[in-house]
């Protein structure tokens, strides 16, 4: 798909604010409500716009510790990835997983209400997942920038 300058323009007042209704997003992007319509649903055919959700505050509702999990893993067994991936795909304290070059083969992060729960996830369920090797937690102290599932669309306002 082609994106043009309103297409840009929705993509970008889309993503600061999903909420937007089609009246006002027609109106911020200088087109009728029925083209706007038009357009965003030709953005989500074309796979451009994935979804829209809440984006929820994780301390508030009581899940207080953020970790990064640095995983290896033992890649002379057959599957090693296929079975690393299924395993990951059960626990829903793994907020992001993403295949990394380095020294290890995996970074996730991890959400947990405390620190408690995070040792008994780390000890009873991410250790023995098939194939780890080895982990290296970082706590996240505290975080200065967070512009989750944003893209730096600046050049197209």
């Amino acid at each position: 798909m082609q994106l043009d300058t309103i297409d840009r323009r929705i993509l970008c007042r889309l993503q600061d604010d999903a909420h937007l209704s089609n009246q006002e997003l027609a109106e911020q992007v200088a087109l009728s409500p029925s083209a706007c319509l038009r357009r965003v649903r030709a953005l989500q055919e074309h796979g451009l716009i994935k979804g829209y959700r809440a984006v929820l505050d994780a301390e508030k509702l009581g899940f207080e510790l953020e970790a990064i999990v640095h995983v290896t893993l033992d890649q002379s067994r057959a599957g090693w990835h296929e079975a690393f991936l299924a395993s990951i795909a059960l626990h829903d304290e793994i907020t992001e997983a993403s295949i990394v070059t380095g020294a290890s083969n995996y970074i996730l992060t991890v959400r947990t209400r405390n620190l408690a729960a995070f040792s008994a996830f780390v000890e009873d369920k991410l250790s023995k997942m098939p194939g780890v090797r080895d982990l290296c937690s970082h706590i996240v102290m505290r975080k200065i920038k967070s512009r989750e599932g944003m893209l730096p669309l600046e050049e197209w306002r």
